[in-house]
């Protein structure tokens, strides 16, 4: 089998560690796993497939000789190595937002629009967390009849913050319980036994950027041009486990028993509707 070269930019922070995790479960071809972060990390070791794999400096010239590079930084950190990544040859699949808008990148959810990625050239983005679970859940709906519009609630877990997110949590939780006073800084209020009903900063329109994504990214996900999406995203105090709640309008008239077959079929779906259980 064809092995191959692979990179991970912010291999050390949470996304990264998982994305590592991940190829690692799959099973994934990798000849050489090159581990990248910023200066404060270089030096220390991730583990993979039994080995602990040295950090090495994200830089322009660490791209030399790889096949894919797997992107777990912030926007600014993927916008400035991106140039270098693909003029050294490599696909750049990207977990940030820093080109998921942009005509000449494919935005791709592999259970919705596999086919998307054959027109790279050489950026492949990821969509939003929520975005992502929203599609997969109803695609298999638009594909009985087209979404037309899209009323959507998002309850998302601190983790969507990154690694610091969920140690806040802890850390406002265990002193609360104690008496203390908190101060926030991952999140702008405190979460600890809280509902922060913004993620992002608002717009002009109202929405947060947050809650845009899921129409901006949705339509091209979908190939939808026209979808219409109200949201509203809500941050809450639990650990990770996003949760979302979708009322949609379609082309037609769908029966409650054609959706359930549907979703029960579709690929990345488990259908759980057994209410007496």
């Amino acid at each position: 089998m064809k092995t191959y070269k692979v990179a991970v930019l912010g291999a050390t922070g949470a996304v990264g560690r998982e994305m590592i995790k991940v190829l690692e479960e799959r099973r994934f071809p990798v000849g050489e796993l090159v581990p990248l972060a910023s200066e404060k990390s270089v030096g220390t070791t991730v583990g993979f497939c039994g080995e602990d794999v040295k950090v090495r400096l994200a830089c322009d010239d660490a791209f030399d000789g790889c096949d894919i590079v797997l992107g777990a930084a912030p926007s600014a950190v993927a916008k400035r190595f991106a140039p270098h990544i693909v003029g050294a040859g490599a696909v750049f699949v990207d977990n940030s937002s820093a080109f998921r808008m942009d005509d000449g990148v494919p935005l791709v959810v592999p259970e919705i629009n596999p086919r998307d990625v054959k027109s790279h050239r050489g950026i492949i983005s990821n969509p939003n967390c929520s975005t992502i679970i929203a599609l997969v859940a109803v695609s298999a709906i638009n594909k009985l009849s087209q979404i037309k519009s899209m009323t959507v609630s998002t309850y998302q877990a601190v983790s969507g913050a990154g690694a610091g997110g969920p140690k806040e949590l802890l850390e406002q939780t265990a002193a609360l319980a104690d008496g203390r006073s908190v101060s926030p800084s991952v999140f702008r209020y405190q979460i600890a036994y809280n509902l922060i009903p913004q993620i992002g900063d608002f717009l002009p329109n109202g929405y947060t950027t947050e809650e845009m994504k899921m129409q901006n990214e949705g339509r091209k996900i979908l190939h939808l041009p026209d979808l219409l999406v109200g949201c509203t995203c809500v941050r809450v105090p639990v650990v990770r486990s996003h949760s979302i709640s979708i009322s949609l309008k379609t082309e037609r008239e769908i029966s409650v028993d054609e959706a359930r077959a549907a979703i029960a079929k579709a690929d990345g779906c488990r259908l759980v509707d057994d209410a007496e259980n």
